[in-house]
Parts: C-alpha cells; sequence; structure tokens
C-alpha cells in the first residue's frame, strides 16, 4: 500500500494526548496496597514509546503537564523512553490542582477470574486544558517534519477542549503532508460527563474525515461511529470473524479517506489466557495475523497501544498490510508478558515471536 510519507523528516512518528503517572500494585490489589510500582502510561504515548524502544524510530511527544514535581517526574520516564520532549507544554499550577494538575491512574492486573480494574484521576489536567496555540504546530510539521501522527479517542474525551484541540493539530498536520493514524479506544465514562455516546460520535465522525489509518475493536466503531457487526454474542465472548469483515468493509465505504483500517481480535477465557489476533484492511483486502490461541497474559493494559505501534511500524517500513498486522499482533502479545503500559520488547522478539518462536529459555 502507498502512504506517500514525507521524506526529510526530524520526527518519524509524534503522539498528542494524555500520559498518566500508573500506580500499580503488583500482584495484590489497589484497595488494599500499602506499595505502588511507578509507571508512566497513556493510550496515544505508549504508541509512540513503542515506535521507539521497541522499533527504533525517532519519536516525540506532544502533550503538557503542571509545572510540579509529578510532572517532572513523567518528563523523567518519558526520558527514559528515549521519546523527545520538547513540544511539551509545561502549564503554571497554583499548588493544589485548582488551575490544573497532572493524572493519575491506579491500575490492578486482575488474575483468572477476576478482571483487571482501572480507577483514574485525571480532571482538569493540563493537556485537558491545552489548545493548538499552546503548541508551536507549524515548527513541528513545517519547518521540522513529522512522517506520522498517532492520536486517539482516549484523549478527544478529555473535555470538551482537547475534543477541539486534536481536530486542529490533525488538519495542520494533514496540510502538512503528515500521515494521521487514531485508535477511537472507547471509554463510556469518560465521555459520560461530556455529552456521553451521542458527543463521542460527533467528535469521532468529524475526526475521522481526516484519518488515513483508523484502529478500534468492535466496541469502537459501534460507539464511536455508529457501525453495528452481526454474529457476535452479548458480551462478545465469541468473535464472528466475517461479521467483523463486513462492518470493516462498511466503514470503508462511508470513509474511502481510510487508507487502512485495523481491529484486535480479543476472546477472554480468564484475565490471564486470552484468545489473541488481529485484522487490518487494506488496498481491498482484509488480512489476519496470527492467532495466539491461550495466550498467557501479566498485564494486559497497553496491549492493544503495543499492537498499533507494530501495525504502524509495519505499515511505515514495508507498506505490506499482511506483515503490518502481524507485527501489530505479535507485538501486543509479547507486551502484555511483561507489567506496565509500555512495551519491554524489542524488535528481533517480535520477528522471532511472528517467525513461530517458542518460550524455551534462551542462553
Amino acid at each position: 500500500m502507498e502512504l506517500n510519507l514525507r521524506q526529510d523528516c526530524a520526527y518519524d512518528a509524534v503522539s498528542l494526548g494524555e500520559v498518566m503517572l500508573r500506580l500499580d500494585p503488583g500482584e495484590g490489589r489497589i484497595r488494599t496496597a500499602r506499595h505502588f510500582t511507578a509507571w508512566e502510561g497513556g493510550g496515544e504515548y505508549n504508541v509512540i514509546r513503542g515506535l521507539r524502544r521497541c522499533f527504533g524510530m525517532k519519536t516525540a511527544v506532544l502533550t503538557a503537564f503542571a509545572d510540579n514535581e509529578v510532572g517532572k517526574l513523567m518528563e523523567d520516564f518519558i526520558l527514559q523512553g528515549g521519546v523527545d520532549t520538547s513540544f511539551i507544554k509545561w502549564m503554571k499550577t497554583d499548588g493544589i490542582g485548582r488551575e490544573c494538575r497532572n493524572g493519575l491512574n491506579f491500575t490492578e492486573r486482575g488474575f483468572g477470574i477476576r478482571g483487571a480494574k482501572g480507577c483514574s484521576d485525571r480532571a482538569n489536567t493540563a493537556i485537558s486544558k491545552a489548545k493548538p496555540e499552546d503548541f508551536d504546530l507549524d515548527r513541528l510539521f513545517g519547518e521540522l517534519g513529522v512522517k506520522w501522527l498517532h492520536t486517539g479517542g482516549i484523549y478527544a474525551a478529555l473535555s470538551e477542549q482537547s475534543s477541539e484541540t486534536v481536530i486542529e493539530v490533525i488538519k495542520t498536520a494533514r496540510k502538512y503532508g503528515t500521515v494521521i493514524s487514531y485508535d477511537l479506544n472507547y471509554r463510556p465514562s469518560m465521555w459520560s460527563a461530556i455529552g456521553g455516546k451521542v458527543k463521542a460520535q460527533e467528535v469521532n465522525k468529524e475526526i475521522a474525515k481526516y484519518v488515513d489509518v483508523m484502529i478500534g475493536n468492535e466496541e469502537d466503531f459501534t460507539a464511536c461511529l455508529g457501525f453495528e457487526i452481526e454474529g457476535n454474542d452479548e458480551n462478545l465472548a465469541k468473535l464472528d470473524i466475517e461479521g467483523y469483515k463486513k462492518m470493516i468493509r462498511e466503514v470503508v465505504k462511508t470513509y474511502p479517506n481510510f487508507k487502512a483500517v485495523a481491529t484486535t481480535l480479543r476472546e477472554v477465557k480468564t484475565a490471564t489466557v486470552n484468545d489473541w489476533s488481529a485484522l487490518c484492511f487494506a488496498d481491498g483486502e482484509i488480512y489476519k495475523a496470527k492467532d495466539y490461541k491461550g495466550l498467557e497474559i501479566m498485564d494486559r493494559v497497553g496491549g492493544g497501544d503495543s499492537f498499533a505501534s507494530g501495525l504502524i511500524y509495519g505499515l511505515m517500513t514495508t507498506g505490506d498490510a499482511e506483515l503490518a498486522v502481524n507485527y501489530g499482533a505479535a507485538h501486543g502479545a509479547l507486551a502484555m508478558t511483561t507489567p506496565g503500559d509500555t512495551t519491554m520488547a524489542d524488535k528481533s522478539e517480535v520477528e522471532a515471536i511472528m517467525g513461530g518462536a517458542g518460550a524455551r529459555v534462551q542462553r
């Protein structure tokens, strides 16, 4: 597939979205924890960090932090991940979060019959208040150049302002020839305060007009864009692949600007055992990734984001949608075998899994 990527760019890829401090109780529960491990994470950022750390691409993050010690901690995490922080907007805060604050995300991993559970504290954050003029977009996308921009529905749902900001940033990036990917990532709790599903569809249908590569699962396409899938049972325990394919073809008819549409396929057996795969539409064909049956999971958070980064890497470097969806599925599978939102895999491991490597010890 031909994406017409810009050449001679300072950045291979940039993300736009919120980065939160994740507080992880490890094997325990949030409600009884006495110690937490701190990580950074965010639906859009996780993708760009994966492109840097696993796939070696030059990346940067467009986000905002309250200018305090927690914000500096977040910056330090991002620097450790190798992502350029030059375009972080630092916002003045009054010391207790009335003007703005930094987001917190408490997440426990789940085990067996007990599902993973998240409890976020992210209202009134710096990035939820950020406006397009808070970032030097013409310099970033025009003078320096960016091949690929990734953002998504989690950031768009943060506030009325963030939904406006994401549209303006996407328009600017598109003006300069940057390829746009967007992960619908529907979260009902985030949209409920700003208009619910009606508002989610209004915002996401507008954004969709400017997107080249659209990513999401069945619930995302239904809730955000109004498409229905036939053949799945009510709790999605069993996935009808043909129903998915039919839905994707309807999506592409409605949005002919989509050069690719990708979706993960997950059947939840328990919190720690899932069946995992993915589909990608491109050039009139739908390609299915290798199946990972009975995938054992340590921490499922960020698996979809790591799928997106593998997919984007494959599309950018090979233009082969079938190969790209397999990069995505393998990378997502590996990311769920380690704790935290972000990947700990490298490209050689991803390619080994794609090639059928097993779990024997390596010495």
